[in-house]
């Protein structure tokens, strides 16, 4: 059954977190996994909930995210009234594109006004997290509360704008804080919103009025003890990409077998499906304690790294703690360690790159070492 809830993803608002992967793409684009694209695990959330609109914002390079949603049927999205409905970054009053998350929502007002559904959750790209969305939504209508946040335990953040709150007995929150300086674990805001549709439209509206900016500081911040604001804890796995650290750790994560089971386990992950043939493993070549995809061929050695689809590596080659992203040529006699290439990157033979995990080594996208 359809859950009463319209999603809206914003897919750039944390470009600038990773600016070494989404400088030519949206942050929802970025790969992650060896399959997949940050932008699948929103997605899937929402309709495995029973969310079946959902409105994507964008701004800019945006054309990978649209070739890989395509019509939207990987996520049962391809239909006549709803699914993905891709949202302009300007609003018919005004032709400049957004610059914050309040004026993205002001220039999506249009859309929000014409849907029927009852609620509205909002979310960003820059996490990984199996979440049920129909759950967030029932705690929300259990508090009666204005706005409901999610938020994670987490020690620390690689980001340079984030939100922690501290919730009450109730789950009700007390206090927002916008990167405060404090060490250890915090109640991370991880960026995912409930809200009723009328209550969101009657915000923007208002917000418009007074001459806001910013929805974190102007509505968020400045509300906490006039509006019903409520946390709602997420328990699983969160995995936040706030930086390329970040990234390396999160992806070097899923090598762990209990970290899969949690993130892919209960529920499908969906994404785009390429047809392409199994990987060719010849003689000589070794893969331990690694994700590969489909498409490759091994004539060298893989350990501990994750390969996206149609990645060769060349005979006496070593790829180590690496993560090798779609259709990069690995050349002969080739040494990586700690490496993350961008697709299509070609390393000649013989090379030898290697960075560590607080500084993964970056080869950008198509370019040739």
């Amino acid at each position: 059954m359809a859950l009463s809830t319209v999603g809206v993803i914003f897919s750039h608002i944390n470009d600038h977190n990773l600016p070494e992967i989404a400088n030519r793409r949206t942050m929802a684009s970025v790969p992650f996994g060896g399959r997949y694209r940050l932008i699948d695990f929103a997605l899937s959330n929402m309709v495995n909930s029973g969310v079946t609109t959902v409105g994507i914002v964008v701004k800019n390079n945006y054309q990978s995210l649209i070739d890989h949603l395509g019509s939207g049927k990987e996520w049962d999205l391809a239909r006549k009234d709803g699914g993905i409905i891709l949202l302009p970054p300007y609003s018919d009053e005004t032709e400049a594109p957004y610059t914050t998350r309040l004026e993205a929502l002001m220039g999506i007002t249009g859309f929000l006004t014409h849907r029927s559904e009852e609620y509205v959750v909002l979310t960003d790209c820059d996490g990984v997290a199996h979440m049920d969305i129909s759950d967030i939504v029932r705690f929300h209508e259990e508090k009666k509360a204005d706005i409901t946040m999610v938020y994670h335990e987490e020690a620390e953040t690689g980001s340079s704008y984030y939100m922690t709150l501290i919730p009450d007995e109730t789950g009700r929150v007390k206090a927002l804080a916008i990167n405060p300086r404090i060490s250890g674990k915090v109640n991370l805001y991880i960026n995912v919103m409930v809200m009723s549709r009328e209550f969101l439209i009657n915000t923007i509206q208002d917000a418009v009025t007074r001459g806001f900016s910013s929805f974190g500081k102007d509505i968020l911040t400045k509300n906490v003890d006039t509006l019903r604001i409520f946390g709602y804890r997420h328990e699983g796995y969160y995995a936040s990409v706030a930086c390329l650290k970040d990234y390396y750790a999160r992806n070097m994560e899923l090598l762990d077998k209990k970290v899969r089971d949690e993130l892919f386990g209960a529920r499908d992950i969906y994404t785009k499906v390429r047809d392409s043939a199994p990987t060719r493993y010849l003689s000589g070549a070794t893969a331990t304690n690694s994700l590969i995809s489909d498409g490759c061929v091994i004539e060298g050695s893989v350990e501990n790294s994750i390969l996206f689809r149609g990645v060769k590596v060349g005979k006496g080659s070593v790829v180590k703690d690496s993560i090798i992203m779609q259709d990069t040529v690995i050349g002969n006699n080739v040494s990586l360690e700690c490496v993350i290439t961008d697709k299509n990157a070609f390393i000649r033979d013989g090379r030898r790159l290697s960075g560590c995990e607080e500084q993964p080594y970056f080869v950008p996208k198509g370019r040739m070492l």
